[in-house]
């Protein structure tokens, strides 16, 4: 799924950052329909929004989540809060914070990037998109 479509090096030769890699290859892989106009909003989440903060890889996750289980606003949904939970959560517990800096500086190799980061990002999202 999501996992083996990053790890196979998909992004890299676009240049796609953590949270390009993860909304592009869920709109491929889970065929959300998303158009290029709409996908460039993953764009700014990169690198934490800029700002090594929260990892761009789980907010396009959240970004994925929404368009699985909100209908058209966020009240309205019983499930995407409790999904979003159950991602921060997984990420938290396997890789020990949700920031982007303290990821950096503990995952992020000069050869790799941040791939491992990402792919775990991306195997948790596909436990969650099949439940």
């Amino acid at each position: 799924m999501l996992k083996n479509l990053i790890e196979s090096g998909f992004g890299k030769k676009e240049d796609y950052n953590c949270a390009e890699k993860i909304l592009y290859g869920a709109n491929t892989i889970y065929n959300l329909g998303l158009n290029t106009e709409t996908l460039k909003l993953s764009a700014g989440f990169g690198g934490g929004m800029g700002i090594e903060s929260v990892c761009g890889a789980l907010t396009a996750g959240v970004m994925v989540l929404s368009y699985k289980y909100v209908n058209n606003v966020a009240h309205e949904s019983d499930k995407i809060k409790e999904v979003n939970q159950k991602l921060f959560r997984a990420f938290m517990e396997e890789m020990n914070s949700i920031q982007c800096g303290y990821l950096k500086k503990i995952y992020r190799k000069e050869d790799i990037g941040c791939s491992n980061i990402i792919i775990k990002a991306a195997e948790i999202l596909d436990r969650l998109m099949i439940e």
